[in-house]
């Protein structure tokens, strides 16, 4: 296999030919080769996967009411602490709806880097066997392990620059599964998504779900063109993996996070009496009606619904 492929780029480099990646052969198996998925299973449960949100203090209150009030649920008591390796001060407080769960960070101080470029924070069972795990699959370790009030955390880094943390707790937390399972949405280069999609597989044990190499380019904001699109599922949640060329109009690749909804006209209806923004108005793909919102503070989300269900 890898003499043929030799064989396939050298003769794709003397024509002068573009070389095409096909995608990858778990797509169609739907689960890893052996060898690379032998790595300890540390998920928990999707309900436990937070999507990382950082406003500035002023708009934490207000942030808070449009997001239980488009989603409905319930904010943990508001702390403020270190949630870094290094000095720093935050609000602190996780948002749990029947849609989604988020992780609220209002900093006092400046963000010490890379905080604030992961985008979700995943629980893992055990942080020294999920660490090494990350590592064996692919990824790199962007802060080594460190402790925070209530656990310990560190911050990876998957093939392609996808940054995720990781959590622990101390104390064993028990929350509610969520009505309907948010989906990461993730934006890669055609050249590191087989190694981003390898990568997360093999750690997280999850499937393909779909791989559509000419998904709608209306998705990404492009109509007209067709982009690939594999969706993954496993006992972290959802993950759609958007393969572009980067040539994304705004917002598309701003958006951290899918919600599902069981009805998006009303649900936009209810957010924009709230003071979210809708910045890309509904459109129907893959059997789902579409949107685009911006919350106060600047978070970026899709909001969605099964098509013909509302």
């Amino acid at each position: 296999m890898i003499q043929l492929r030799s064989l396939v780029l050298s003769l794709c480099t003397f024509l002068a030919l573009p070389v095409m990646e096909a995608p990858l052969a778990i797509a169609q198996a739907g689960s890893v080769p052996t060898a690379v998925g032998a790595t300890p299973e540390v998920a928990v449960a999707p309900q436990y996967s937070t999507t990382h949100v950082y406003v500035a203090p002023a708009d934490v209150d207000h942030f808070v009411a449009a997001f239980l009030g488009t989603f409905g649920g319930q904010s943990t008591k508001q702390v403020i602490v270190t949630v870094t390796p290094t000095a720093s001060t935050t609000s602190s407080q996780l948002l749990q709806t029947p849609a989604g769960t988020v992780s609220l960070f209002g900093f006092r101080t400046p963000i010490p880097y890379p905080f604030g470029a992961e985008r979700t924070g995943l629980l893992v069972t055990d942080m020294d066997v999920a660490i090494q795990a990350a590592r064996e699959t692919g990824a790199d370790v962007l802060v080594e392990p460190f402790p925070d009030p209530i656990g310990r955390d560190v911050i990876i880094q998957w093939p392609g620059g996808v940054n995720t943390q990781l959590y622990w707790h101390t104390q064993t937390p028990s929350y509610a599964p969520f009505h309907t399972i948010p989906e990461n949405r993730v934006y890669v280069s055609a050249i590191r998504a087989d190694a981003f999609v390898h990568s997360f597989l093999a750690f997280s044990h999850g499937k393909i779900v779909s791989d559509d190499l000419h998904a709608p380019g209306i998705e990404i904001g492009r109509p007209g063109d067709s982009y690939r699109r594999i969706r993954i599922e496993s006992a972290f949640g959802k993950l759609s993996v958007f393969v572009t060329d980067g040539h994304l109009p705004f917002p598309y690749g701003r958006e951290l996070t899918g919600y599902e909804v069981p009805d998006l006209e009303k649900t936009l209806s209810k957010a924009e009496s709230l003071g979210v923004t809708v910045l890309v108005k509904p459109f129907t793909s893959d059997e789902r009606n579409s949107a685009i919102v911006q919350f106060p503070g600047g978070y970026i989300a899709e909001i969605h619904s099964r098509a013909g269900k509302e």
